[in-house]
């Protein structure tokens, strides 16, 4: 009798063993309850939905789905389930500091790569778990995309431009001091880059050290010291070798551009968006209708840098060239949205303080878009601009579990979309200050 007792009592801790091996076994399944989730490829919001997640990816997703033995319960029943959020229009290795001249003079690559992963963590945990990051100096931008996506370090997965290219004198090169401060290295670590075979040579160099998207400068811009804010820097011939080459490794190519003389010299180009597109006529917005040209305006970084950028020690000719481009631009971005130009989100965070992105949601609201059509300029159509639509941008099946989670409706109030309390990355959670 105490041997069959020793039996049974052995057998029910196998049993339970194995219970739990299977539940560890399970640890990497996950299953979020949403409350409500807004579908952006579709528009609308759905409820009470169950989100199956196994590792990285979202298996399936419906309101009556089957939870797995042993998976992880998420519950988010009482929130707003989203799509991770993606900005376009990021410069995840520097922002301000307190002095203008010793951010320029005394900070080495050294010292940007030692504080961008601060950067990196505090744009993940405010909800952007893709960004395009497009321009960045000694390629830190590589290497600190290379340690989020080794695990090394928290943050969003990152599409990188590595030197922005520029032509001499331009708002790529450092102007309005001595010519005795030119880089000494080389020469293409600077991105300065001149005529057909020059821009050609540059890109095929950025690429060779981990670019996947070519950012170059088309126009002028407000945060150097060049006179114009928006007049071309390359020629049409020289535009069109940087799309194309870009074309022929297989990348997308962006354009800084303010002008209107500009972006429309960029847009005949075929670059894939206008980044900033400050000064835009009727004749510019048709050609990025008729090319299917996104328009990433930064329209809020405005306020920030007629706020704080005086304090410290900003020069006065780029205080005022901020003073005419500001409204301009968000005029501009009005008419655009009006005409039916596509918009993706980009914010120019580094710009100012990284983890801010999205403050922008209302001033997007504010000048046309609809909170729906806010949120999908930062999912589906971000998505669509990076060429990773079948990865990330909206809640879908073999798509990346990234979603975000607000405790209200942001279709009510955009403004909740600047404090995230909870995000999740490739399955992972990396905050959750959601209380039911």
């Amino acid at each position: 009798m105490i041997q069959f007792r020793i039996k049974i009592i052995t057998l029910t801790l196998l049993i339970l063993s194995f219970n739990g091996f299977a539940q560890q076994q399970n640890d990497s399944v996950k299953v979020i309850k949403a409350g409500h989730l807004i579908d952006v490829e579709r528009g609308i919001t759905l409820t009470n939905q169950l989100i199956l997640i196994d590792h990285d990816t979202i298996k399936s997703i419906g309101p009556d789905l089957t939870i797995p033995i042993g998976a992880t319960i998420i519950d988010l029943s009482h929130a707003t389930v989203l799509p991770g959020l993606i900005d376009c229009h990021t410069h995840m290795t520097f922002q301000p500091g307190e002095n203008y001249y010793e951010d320029i003079f005394r900070r080495t690559p050294v010292d940007l790569a030692i504080v961008a992963p601060s950067y990196a963590k505090r744009t993940l945990e405010a909800g952007f778990t893709t960004c395009r990051d497009v321009g960045a100096s000694a390629f830190i931008d590589v290497s600190l995309r290379n340690a989020i996506n080794r695990g090394d370090i928290p943050g969003p997965r990152l599409l990188v431009a590595t030197l922005f290219i520029g032509s001499t004198g331009s708002h790529g090169d450092l102007n309005g001091f001595s010519p005795f401060l030119d880089w000494i290295g080389p020469k293409q670590m600077t991105g300065v880059a001149n005529g057909i075979e020059g821009v050609r040579a540059q890109v095929r160099y950025n690429i060779k050290y981990g670019a996947e998207v070519i950012k170059f400068g088309a126009s002028a811009g407000v945060l150097t010291e060049e006179v114009s804010v928006g007049a071309p820097q390359f020629s049409q011939e020289e535009m069109n070798a940087i799309v194309q080459e870009a074309h022929l490794w297989g990348l997308k190519a962006c354009a800084h551009a303010h002008g209107t003389v500009a972006i429309k010299m960029a847009v005949k180009a075929g670059v894939a968006s206008i980044e900033h597109g400050s000064f835009l006529d009727d004749e510019a917005i048709q050609l990025m209708k008729a090319h299917g040209t996104y328009l990433v305006a930064d329209i809020y970084n405005d306020d920030y840098i007629l706020s704080d950028y005086a304090k410290h020690g900003t020069p006065e000719i780029i205080i005022n060239k901020e003073k005419l481009v500001g409204k301009e631009q968000r005029l501009s971005f009005q008419r655009a949205v009006k005409a039916g130009v596509k918009i993706a989100f980009g914010t120019d965070a580094g710009v100012y303080p990284h983890g801010w992105n999205g403050k922008q949601f209302k001033y997007m609201v504010k000048f046309g878009l609809t909170p729906m059509q806010a949120i999908q300029a930062a999912t589906i159509n971000a998505a669509d601009l990076l060429g990773w639509k079948n990865k990330v941008g909206s809640l879908k099946k073999g798509k990346y579990a990234d979603l975000i989670a607000v405790k209200d409706n942001p279709l009510h109030d955009i403004t909740l979309l600047e404090q995230i309390p909870f995000v999740m990355k490739s399955g992972t959670i990396y905050k959750n200050e959601l209380k039911k």
